[in-house]
């Protein structure tokens, strides 16, 4: 009989502090997430020093905390997964420098982790992945079209030349006055809309997977700026979903035309634009019309949490992949 896998996920890349258990690489045994979302709110968004020191204050707690839940001991877990980068470094350092702590400690094999690897295994949580697959990354830092024709290697087809999906929502809804973060804040709003505002869709080169976003957020700056100059009203709810029609049609016909190029038995969504209702309802609909099978997380599995570190892990630890005492945090570590 083939023994069970635990491996402890820690992730700190932004703005939630979370440690998390996962059994087999696909079930949640536990997973604490302290999120500092009222702390930012007041500044607009994300200071990466208060983040720094809000992991710190919180990390043994959410730790203390997620080994309790699960009901195992030490001795249960197999290794220690931990997000060395992309993020801020300050806050990565937290998560690095308590798993790598733990690891000597508690004598566990030390395993890095890939924060867009954890976005994409949190699927991974739900149902199991088929290959070849394609994944649509979309969130605050990143917007990305990545290809697995098996476990643990991603070829990105395509990425954003500028701003990411989720920093556009987040520019938008700070022109509307919303509070942060302010993707849910337009979703909101966009549904009590309608797309009478004619904002560009940047396709770019022919053929192009890539991404571009800062131009539909400078229109809309300019339409909200141009219309106060000449003492026009413009209604919150028309320029939500104008800007979020234009968002998710560049999404969903490019996520739609990779998914049949590249000949995937599946496609799945990640990162915390995934949770976006406008979204998730247009890659169904669109998807439903073809024979390929769409994968969405659930909400509590979109943001950041370290069930996904914890699953992205157990796909490098059962690989051998090992990190050293060394490990330390990669603010722009690539992919790959």
């Amino acid at each position: 009989m083939t023994k069970d896998t635990f491996v402890l996920g820690i992730e700190t890349s932004c703005d939630e502090t979370a440690v998390a258990i996962v059994k087999n690489g696909t079930e949640i045994v536990s997973n604490v997430v302290a999120s500092q979302i009222e702390s930012h709110k007041r500044f607009g968004g994300v200071v990466p020093e208060i983040a720094s020191r809000h992991h710190v204050e919180q990390m043994t707690i959410v730790l203390e905390e997620a080994i309790q839940e699960s009901g195992l001991t030490w001795e249960d877990i197999d290794a220690i997964a931990v997000t060395e980068g992309p993020g801020l470094v300050g806050a990565l350092l937290v998560g690095v420098n308590t798993a790598k702590a733990l690891a000597f400690a508690k004598q566990k094999p030390l395993v890095g982790v890939h924060h867009i690897a954890g976005h994409i295994y949190a699927n991974r949580l739900e149902q199991e992945f088929e290959f070849p697959l394609l994944a649509l990354i979309v969130s605050g830092g990143h917007t990305e079209l990545i290809l697995m024709k098996e476990h643990g290697a991603y070829e990105v087809i395509g990425e954003t030349r500028d701003d990411a999906a989720g920093e556009a929502y987040d520019k938008v809804a700070r022109m509307l006055k919303l509070p942060y973060p302010g993707g849910p804040h337009i979703d909101r709003l966009a549904a009590e809309g309608k797309e009478s505002i004619d904002f560009p869709r940047a396709w770019l080169e022919e053929g192009s997977y890539d991404f571009s976003f800062s131009g539909l957020k400078s229109a809309v700056i300019n339409k909200i700026h141009n219309a106060k100059q000449r003492g026009e009203t413009l209604k919150d709810e028309d320029i939500a979903a104008s800007f979020q029609a234009s968002v998710i049609e560049v999404l969903t016909e490019k996520t739609l035309r990779a998914a049949k190029e590249y000949n995937v038995n599946q496609v799945i969504v990640a990162g915390g634009v995934a949770a976006n209702k406008g979204l998730r309802s247009e890659l169904e609909d669109k998807f439903a019309q073809t024979d390929i099978p769409l994968l969405v997380p659930p909400l509590k599995l979109c943001t950041d949490n370290a069930a996904m570190i914890a699953a992205a892990g157990t796909i490098n630890f059962e690989q051998g992949k090992r990190a050293g005492s060394d490990l330390n945090a990669n603010a722009s570590l690539l992919l790959k």
